[in-house]
């Protein structure tokens, strides 16, 4: 599995000399004080300086100020590779000065920053550095360097999905990529046309019809090792996403490739959770298609048989996302045996209006699960803010001809709201939680947590979450 994300080896010793190096600190020791004096660098939060050294031809300090380590080891990669920088093609991080929580924090703002995506190794191009963390004692540090590495792999494995292009990671080639999780435990299961078809999946099957490229449905489970609560996890992954016959304009539509990042992260946490064998039996749902026009195309006004049962009126094809989760959902109630659901998509625009680029929108129906959901996403870094579904969001909704309407209809409509409360009728009554990723799924720029490009957000969250409520068989979800 690719995760395009620099190989880490760990070392209970000190940075040979000649190696690039980074060196977090929180105070600048006696030793480099004149020259971290000479470079202004003071350890504050954010700083960087590089600075000459004995020995080291690239010594590179890193602030953290009172507890910002991940920034400082971003921070500090950012630094090596800057563009025109000589690239080193092994870098030490220098932890051994540090307690070990900061130290995998460092490794793992180092590593995440050092993430590039495959398909952009041209030749010519940099390879990705390989990272040394030398530590007072490798024995004792490498439970802990483990599981980094588990989660690593989940976010990086995030990463380079949504960074295919769409005619690259089709709903088929997508689903095939899956199939590797097979290797580390996870049992996937994978459900084609004909199986949609005679499962009743009608809203999958509509947002699918106008593409040369059939949905999928994929389950990804992961047994766990204890009879705790089974958390289940549901993924938008709308491979490319034109709007259908509701097209949209064409300014900015490449980006939709990375309209499949929900269903990633579900991905990335169940390949984490399985590579750090997590107690927590897991299963993720993910709803995989392409939304194109064409002469099978749905249409605004047709009414559309979800596996639930309900009928919902189709009012806007590029509201197809809910569309596809309303049968995730229904397939995970009904097969699944949930004890709570999780769904993840990049569900709408309404949602970076309201959050832009800092925060998902978390919407739910359980008090505990939600504080839950945002305690993992501060612990994780991938922060949320509640938001409300009220009754106000509910009547939109209501169909002449249909159980529900697909949404609502008109300008300035609070759509994050009424996407939830739609899909809130299909979750049955089980502990849900909706985040709506749209605006964090990706960065614009480079900064210290990672290139421009996808951010792999999620996956660090439901690991979190996972760790904290789901591993303990004595815990109620």
């Amino acid at each position: 599995m690719k995760t395009g994300l620099p190989s880490l080896r760990l070392r209970g010793d000190a940075p040979k000399p000649g190696r690039a190096t980074i060196r977090p600190l929180a105070d600048v020791p006696g030793a480099l004080a004149a020259a971290a004096a000479a470079a202004g660098f003071t350890g504050a939060a954010g700083q960087v300086a590089e600075v000459s050294a004995p020995g080291f031809p690239r010594l590179v300090l890193a602030g953290a100020g009172a507890d910002d380590w991940e920034r400082a080891g971003g921070e500090a990669m950012a630094r090596l590779l800057a563009e025109g920088a000589t690239r080193a093609p092994r870098i030490a991080l220098d932890l051994r000065f540090i307690p070990a929580e900061a130290a995998i924090a460092v490794a793992t703002g180092a590593a995440l920053r050092a993430w590039a995506p495959p398909i952009r190794r041209r030749a010519g191009a940099p390879e990705t550095p390989r990272l040394v963390l030398h530590v007072p004692d490798a024995e004792a540090f490498a439970p802990a360097f483990d599981a980094m590495q588990a989660r690593l792999a989940g976010v990086g494995f995030a990463r380079t999905l949504v960074a295919e292009p769409a005619n690259i990671l089709t709903p088929e080639s997508f689903a095939a990529r899956l199939r590797h999780l097979r290797r580390v435990g996870v049992v996937v299961e994978v459900l084609g046309r004909g199986a949609l078809e005679r499962a009743g999946a009608g809203a999958i099957l509509a947002v699918g019809r106008g593409s040369a490229n059939p949905p999928r449905l994929v389950m990804l489970r992961w047994p766990g090792t204890t009879g705790a609560d089974r958390l289940v996890l549901v993924g938008k992954g709308m491979t490319f996403d034109t709007g259908g016959i509701s097209i949209k304009p064409a300014a900015g539509m490449e980006d939709m490739r990375a309209d499949m990042a929900g269903a990633a992260a579900c991905a990335g946490a169940v390949l984490a959770l399985a590579l750090r064998q997590s107690p927590a039996p897991v299963t993720a749902v993910l709803a995989l298609a392409e939304n194109m026009p064409g002469a099978r195309a749905w249409r605004p006004g047709d009414v559309i048989t979800t596996l639930s049962g309900r009928t919902v009126e189709t009012i806007d094809t590029d509201a197809e996302g809910r569309m596809v989760l309303a049968d995730a959902l229904a397939w995970a109630v009904r097969h699944e045996n949930p004890a709570a659901l999780v769904d993840l998509a990049t569900l709408t625009g309404s949602i970076v209006v309201a959050l832009g680029h800092h925060r998902a929108g978390m919407f739910g129906t359980d008090a505990p699960l939600l504080a839950a959901v945002g305690a993992a996403g501060e612990v994780a870094g991938d922060p949320v803010w509640h938001m409300p579904i009220g009754p106000g969001h509910l009547e939109p909704l209501k169909s002449d001809i249909a159980d529900l309407r697909q949404c609502a209809s008109g300008r300035l409509q609070p759509d994050a709201s009424h996407a939830a409360a739609f899909l809130r009728h299909f979750s049955e009554g089980i502990p849900w939680v909706h985040l709506d990723i749209a605006g964090v799924e990706s960065r614009e720029e480079a900064d210290w947590r990672g290139p421009a490009g996808p951010t792999g957000f999620g996956v660090r969250l439901i690991d979190a979450l996972a760790t904290a409520r789901f591993e303990d068989p004595h815990r109620a979800a």
